[in-house]
């Protein structure tokens, strides 16, 4: 059966940073977008067009005439310059259009083929509030449409075998800005990558400016504290500001995978700071969340969110981490993912799950006998099992643990994380408390947000009696990442360390040595009121995690 084709003109629009409106006012800017489109439709229909489709903020519109198509094109983005007058500029809807003329392929009611591929490809190429129109698309309309057009050459798009001419469309006699090159896209690097973009001044007064750019800043920093991301600086990510943001085309042109992105509100002296960090590979929310405060100290609240944003999404990114590497084949695996891949089952916080980990681990290690993280992890896990009396250590696998453990603290001079996986199993195995609670200050003198090293701290005060500095700590550990699956269980095997004879005897004796020979820990527990404020913290985020204790006050 022959296939039917014919040629047509066709119109391709999206709304740029929809994503980002979605995110920040989901019910909002999907009203918004459905007036924008009642508004659009006697346009579309008054130049002979035919709306193929919608999908999200997209549309596909078929034309018989390509100078209907073009006009049509000008006319929706002088109105959506009208309809976008008065709104805040992070919440106006900008389109890109693109326009070519082509054979296409007809399925139904649908249209496919390279002509559509084309001006699909062809719009993403657009400025916000742009039209790039092919060069057969050109010929037809010069001098029949009421606009001027500025040759930009030659582009290479995407998934196009040839690279073709294109022609941009001067709106009220604009210059032309060329088009962000698809084939410039800097390459990812080696490690997690992310921008912190400038931040939505959403509060109505411009004099908070400088409050808001300065959230984004110390965002920025927090998160550059973490050696094994790459982070894009300030003065880069600030070429974005106040300018509509398409996510997927900040991704290219800086060369990383994830985006961060917020805004500030203010409601009297209070304000209200949101954030979500995208996936731009995938275009998924990974991660979102909103802090409230008061103005009557600026700065510390910049310090205090920046600290809670850094923490929260360190567990996330490594989660999406861990999803892309364990969807890789095998025989690619690098000694970066199968530390990744170790780390989930370390995550599992179950006796097999640790036994893989090491396993994997030592795979890393086989193939970078230097790598810091793994020779870390390796330790981490000795030290836990040892904590839970999951299998009997040899005296070659506490060695091997312990030597590890050294070799990562005098490789690594950056990494909070590594240093604090390295300082368990040197105090749990080799009681070497001073060396381990010099290793976990290092590691939070290098990053305060650091929630690993806090609750290696909370769990070391705890063995060494010192109950106040224990809770301390590890309320400063829940506080920075909640869901973070190393700090659910750390609170209880903290608690287990406190005795009956350590607790009434703290004062008198001072510290005491770890006693971790016996997995029974709601036995060791002598102060109750110590208890419920430790299990109070532990079970406060996530009482049903996998892997974590549950306790109830006697």
């Amino acid at each position: 059966m022959s296939q039917t084709r014919r040629l047509a003109a066709i119109l391709a629009a999206d709304i740029v940073g929809y994503s980002r409106l979605m995110g920040e006012d989901e019910a909002g800017t999907a009203r918004a977008l459905r007036e924008h489109r009642a508004a659009a439709a006697p346009l579309i229909a008054e130049h002979g067009g035919r709306i193929v489709k919608t999908t999200g903020d997209g549309a596909l519109i078929e034309f018989g005439s390509v100078v209907g198509a073009v006009q049509c094109a000008i006319a929706l983005q002088k109105l959506m310059t009208e309809r976008n007058v008065g709104i805040p500029g992070e919440r106006r809807m900008d389109l890109r259009i693109g326009v070519h003329l082509g054979d296409v392929l007809i399925d139904g009611d649908d249209i496919i083929g390279d002509g559509v591929n084309i001006a699909a490809r062809l719009e993403g190429i657009a400025e916000p509030g742009g039209i790039c129109i092919s060069e057969d698309s050109f010929r037809q309309v010069r001098g029949r449409v009421d606009a001027e057009f500025d040759d930009i050459g030659e582009q290479s798009l995407k998934n196009i075998a040839r690279p073709m001419r294109v022609f941009v469309a001067r709106i009220g006699g604009e210059a032309a800005k060329p088009p962000a090159r698809e084939t410039s896209a800097l390459p990812l690097p080696d490690k997690p990558s992310l921008v912190v973009l400038p931040f939505q001044n959403m509060t109505g007064d411009a004099e908070q400016e400088y409050f808001v750019d300065g959230m984004a800043e110390e965002i920025t920093t927090a998160i550059a504290r973490l050696p094994w991301l790459f982070v894009i600086a300030r003065n880069s990510a600030f070429t974005y500001k106040g300018k509509p943001v398409d996510v997927k085309q900040v991704a290219r042109e800086l060369g990383v995978r994830y985006v961060l992105e917020g805004s500030v509100r203010k409601a009297g002296n209070r304000v209200r700071i949101t954030g979500q960090l995208i996936d731009t590979a995938t275009g998924a929310h990974i991660w979102a969340d909103r802090f409230d405060g008061a103005l009557d100290d600026i700065f510390e609240l910049q310090d205090q969110v920046a600290s809670s944003v850094a923490g929260a999404i360190e567990p996330k990114l490594r989660q999406s981490e861990i999803e892309r590497a364990s969807g890789k084949p095998t025989a690619n695996l690098t000694a970066y993912d199968l530390y990744l891949r170790a780390l989930a089952q370390s995550y599992r916080y179950t006796e097999k799950g640790f036994a893989e980990a090491v396993v994997l681990a030592r795979q890393a290690l086989a193939i970078d006998p230097s790598y810091p993280p793994a020779a870390a992890l390796i330790g981490f896990c000795r030290g836990l099992q040892r904590l839970q009396g999951w299998g009997a250590l040899s005296d070659e696998d506490i060695g091997e643990a312990c030597r590890l453990a050294r070799q990562a603290l005098e490789a690594e001079r950056n990494d909070a994380n590594t240093i604090g996986l390295a300082a368990y199993p040197l105090f749990v195995l080799a009681g070497e408390a001073a060396m381990a609670a010099a290793a976990v200050d290092r590691a939070l003198a290098l990053n305060p947000n650091a929630a690993l090293a806090w609750t290696a701290k909370g769990f070391i005060h705890a063995a060494r009696n010192q109950p106040e500095a224990a809770i301390e700590a590890i309320e400063r550990t829940r506080r920075l990442s909640p869901f973070d699956p190393y700090t659910f269980s750390t609170p209880l095997i903290s608690l287990s360390l406190i005795s009956p004879r350590d607790a009434s005897n703290r004062r008198s004796n001072g510290p005491t040595a770890p006693c971790t020979s016996s997995p029974a820990w709601s036995q060791r527990c002598g102060s109750k009121p110590l208890c419920w404020r430790i299990s109070a913290i532990s079970t406060r985020h996530a009482p049903n995690s996998p892997g974590c204790w549950r306790s109830t006050p006697s």
